[in-house]
C-alpha cells in the first residue's frame, strides 16, 4: 500500500532515493519522507502531498548528503494525512528511523506497554510503535532488537531500519508485504517494487516472511526473526526500465490501454497450438491429471480481479463444464466456507500481494483445496504459495486504474478454461475454433483503439452528469461493472454496473431525463433481451451510449451514441467490449481535470484489509 526505498553504498543517496519514490508514488501518495544518516547523525525530512512536494522542502533545507538511507511514499491507514504521521518514524532515546508499510494489528497494547516504559508518543500511527519498540530492545545490536521487536508483533510489514550508533548499518524485514533487495556492485538497493532499482541494478533477491537482512556497503546476512540463517535465492530482474516509463504518453493509464495489444500477444506466446486445437500451460503441466478430476473451481479477488474472476466463473460453467463461482476474497475468508474434495481455489490479483487475497487463499488452502493463482507480478506473495498457476505477462502496470492486466486476467482464465475444457468434454475443432478467435484479439482491440478520439467526443457530451448506469448480460455483465468502477475510481462520477435485467427491479427509478446508461449491446445469445432493456430506459428519457457489434446499424436507432468493436467469438467478448469502457472513464477524467494515474484515496497494491 505504501512504497519504501532504501539504499547502503558509496554514493550520495538523496537523489537516488527520490528517484525511487517517484517510480513508487503510484502505491501511496499522501504523504513522503526521507532519513539519511550524515556523519553518523538522522536528519530526517517529510512532507504532505505528492513526492514533488518533498524534493521542494529538501531543496529549501539544502538537501541531505550521506550514504546510507531510506525514503517512503505514504497511503494513510492509521492516523490523518499530517507532516507528523508521515514516515519515517523515530524512536525517543537511541536515534533509530524507520519506514514500514503494512499494518501491525497489536500496536495498541504494545502501545501501553511502551508508555509504561516512559515513551512519548508523536504520531498516531502504528509505525511508530514499531519504532520505539525496536528502541526498547536495542542493546548495541541493530539487527537483534529488529529480530527481538518482530517477533512480539502481530500483522503485517516491510520495514527499513537505521541507527544513528552504526552508521553503516540497514536493516529490513518482511512478512506479508513485498521487500526487495537489489545487489550492485559495493552497494545494495532496497525496494518493495522492482521499479524504483531496476535502473541501478537488474542482480536482486525477494524476501521470504519472516526474513530480516543486515546490509552494510560490505555485503549482507540473511536470517528468521529467530536468527536462523537464511540464503535467500538471487535472480535477475525481469522487468525492463522502459516498460516502467511514460514514453511519450501523457499518463500511465493511457499508455497501457494502448499496450493492450502488445500486451495479450506477450501473454498468448507460446502457449497456444491453434492447428493442434491445444493449450501449453507450463505452470500447470504438473498438475494436469489433477485438475482433469475436479468438481468445483472457485475464484477469490477484490475490485478489478473480481470482475475478472466473474468472467472465468462464465467461461468454467460454459466451456469446460465445471462448477465454478466467483467470490469476494474478504467475504470468502470470514465465512465458513464448504470446500469439498475435488475444489480448486484461484486467487486473480495483479501485483500478487492483495491482502484479503491472500487470506482468502489461505483460508482455503487449509480447508484442502487445490490452490491455483493468477497474478502478474513476478515472485510475488501469491504464485509463492499456491500449487501452480499461470503468470499474465502483460508487463508491469502502473497506473493504479488497472486495465491491461484485467484484459490479461481474463485472457489467461481463458486459457486455464480451455487447458480444462479440452481434457474434459471440448472437442479439437471447438478449442481450435476459439483459439483461432482469441489469437487475433490484439489486432481488434487495435481497430478499437483507432476509435479514441470519436470515444473522447462521445465522453466529452456526457462527463458533466453525475450519475450513469452500465448495464450488459451474460459474459459481458461483469464487463459493465468493471466499466462502472473505470469511471467512478478515476473521474469520480457516481456509476453503477448491474445486470441489464436487473435494472427494473428497482434502479429503473433512478433513470431520469439525460441520465447516460452505457449498454454493452454485442451481437450475442442475449441481444434482443438487451435492446428490450434499451427500449425501458429510452421510454424514461435516458440517454443510451451503446457498445455494439460492427455491422449492426438497427441499433442506431435506439441509442444516442454507438461505440462499434469487431465482431469475435462471445466468450472473448469482454477483452474487447471493455477498451471502450476504459478510454471513456480515461476522457472523463481527463476532461474533468484529474489526475488519472493518482486517484484520490487509492494505491495500486491493497496490502491491507
Amino acid at each position: 500500500m505504501c512504497g519504501i526505498v532504501a539504499y547502503v553504498g558509496n554514493k550520495p543517496c538523496q537523489q537516488l532515493l527520490l528517484e525511487g519514490l517517484k517510480r513508487l508514488e503510484y502505491r501511496g501518495y499522501d504523504s513522503a519522507g526521507i532519513a539519511v544518516l550524515e556523519k553518523g547523525k538522522l536528519r530526517v525530512c517529510k512532507s504532505i502531498g505528492r513526492v514533488q512536494n518533498l524534493e521542494d522542502k529538501l531543496e529549501e533545507n539544502g538537501g541531505l548528503s550521506g550514504n546510507l538511507g531510506m525514503a517512503h511514499t505514504r497511503w494513510a491507514t492509521h492516523g490523518g494525512v499530517t507532516d507528523i504521521n508521515a514516515h519515517p518514524h523515530i524512536d525517543d532515546k537511541v536515534g533509530i528511523a524507520l519506514i514500514h508499510n503494512g499494518i501491525i494489528e497489536n500496536y495498541a497494547s504494545l502501545k501501553t506497554y511502551l508508555e509504561e516504559k516512559g515513551h512519548t508518543f508523536k504520531s498516531q500511527t502504528d509505525t511508530e510503535v514499531l519504532a520505539m519498540l525496536i528502541g526498547e530492545l536495542y542493546e548495541g545490536d541493530l539487527e537483534r532488537a529488529v529480530q527481538a521487536a518482530l517477533r512480539e508483533v502481530t500483522g503485517a510489514y516491510s520495514i527499513a531500519v537505521i541507527c544513528e550508533k552504526e552508521p553503516n548499518v540497514l536493516v529490513v524485514a518482511r512478512k506479508g508485504s513485498p521487500l526487495i533487495v537489489g545487489i550492485g556492485n559495493g552497494e545494495y538497493f532496497v525496494a518493495s517494487d522492482a521499479s524504483a532499482i531496476v535502473s541501478h541494478t537488474a542482480t536482486a533477491f525477494t524476501l521470504d516472511d519472516y526474513n530480516v537482512v543486515k546490509i552494510t556497503p560490505e555485503g549482507f546476512h540473511t536470517s528468521t526473526i529467530h536468527n536462523v540463517p537464511v540464503t535467500p535465492r538471487i535472480e535477475q530482474l525481469e522487468i525492463e526500465l522502459q516498460e516502467i516509463e511514460l514514453g511519450g504518453y501523457q499518463h500511465f493509464m493511457r499508455k497501457e490501454i494502448y499496450e493492450q495489444p502488445k500486451a495479450l500477444r506477450n501473454c498468448l506466446r507460446g502457449r497456444i497450438d491453434v492447428k493442434e486445437g491445444r493449450v501449453i500451460l507450463g505452470g500447470l503441466a504438473g498438475l494436469a491429471k489433477e485438475l482433469t478430476k475436479l468438481r468445483r473451481v472457485v475464484l477469490t479477488a477484490q475490485g478489478t480481479a473480481l470482475h475478472a474472476a466473474m468472467i472465468g466463473e462464465y467461461l468454467l460453467e460454459d466451456l469446460a463444464k465445471l462448477p465454478a463461482v466467483a467470490e469476494y476474497a474478504s467475504e470468502f475468508r470470514y465465512r465458513n466456507p464448504i470446500i469439498e474434495d475435488g475444489t480448486a481455489v484461484i486467487a486473480v490479483s495483479q501485483s500478487g500481494e492483495t491482502a484479503d487475497t491472500l487470506a482468502a487463499l489461505r483460508e482455503a488452502k487449509e480447508r484442502g483445496a487445490l490452490s491455483l493463482g493468477v497474478v502478474n507480478a513476478v515472485g510475488s506473495s501469491i504464485p509463492r504459495e499456491t500449487d501452480a498457476g499461470v503468470y499474465l505477462r502483460v508487463g508491469p502496470e502502473i497506473g493504479v486504474a488497472s486495465t491491461k492486466a484485467f484484459v490479461g486476467q481474463v485472457c489467461v482464465l481463458t486459457l486455464i478454461t480451455l487447458f480444462l475444457g479440452r481434457r474434459r468434454f471440448m472437442s479439437t475443432e471447438h478449442c481450435s475454433e476459439l483459439l483461432k478467435a482469441l489469437d487475433s484479439l490484439p489486432e481488434k482491440i487495435e481497430q478499437v483503439l483507432t476509435q479514441d478520439e470519436a470515444i473522447r467526443k462521445v465522453t466529452e457530451k456526457y462527463c458533466d452528469r453525475e450519475n450513469w448506469l452500465f448495464l450488459g448480460r451474460g459474459y459481458n455483465y461483469p464487463t459493465a461493472l468493471e466499466g462502472a468502477l473505470k469511471l467512478k475510481e478515476i473521474s469520480y462520477i457516481h456509476a453503477e454496473g448491474m445486470p441489464a435485467a436487473e435494472m427494473k427491479h428497482g434502479p429503473i427509478a433512478l433513470i431520469s431525463e439525460g441520465m447516460p446508461a452505457v449498454f454493452i449491446a454485442n451481437r450475442g445469445r442475449q441481444y434482443d433481451k438487451v435492446m428490450s432493456n434499451i427500449q425501458e430506459v429510452r421510454a424514461r428519457g435516458g440517454h443510451v451510449i451503446a457498445v455494439a457489434t460492427e455491422g449492426d446499424h438497427e441499433i442506431k436507432r435506439y441509442a444516442e451514441d454507438v461505440l462499434y468493436v469487431p465482431d469475435i467469438a462471445e466468450p472473448l467478448s469482454p477483452m474487447l467490449t471493455v477498451v471502450p469502457l476504459q478510454l471513456m472513464a480515461y476522457h472523463a477524467a481527463v476532461i474533468r481535470g484529474h489526475d488519472v494515474d493518482k486517484p484520490r484515496n487509492l494505491a495500486k497494491s491493497v496490502t491491507v484489509e
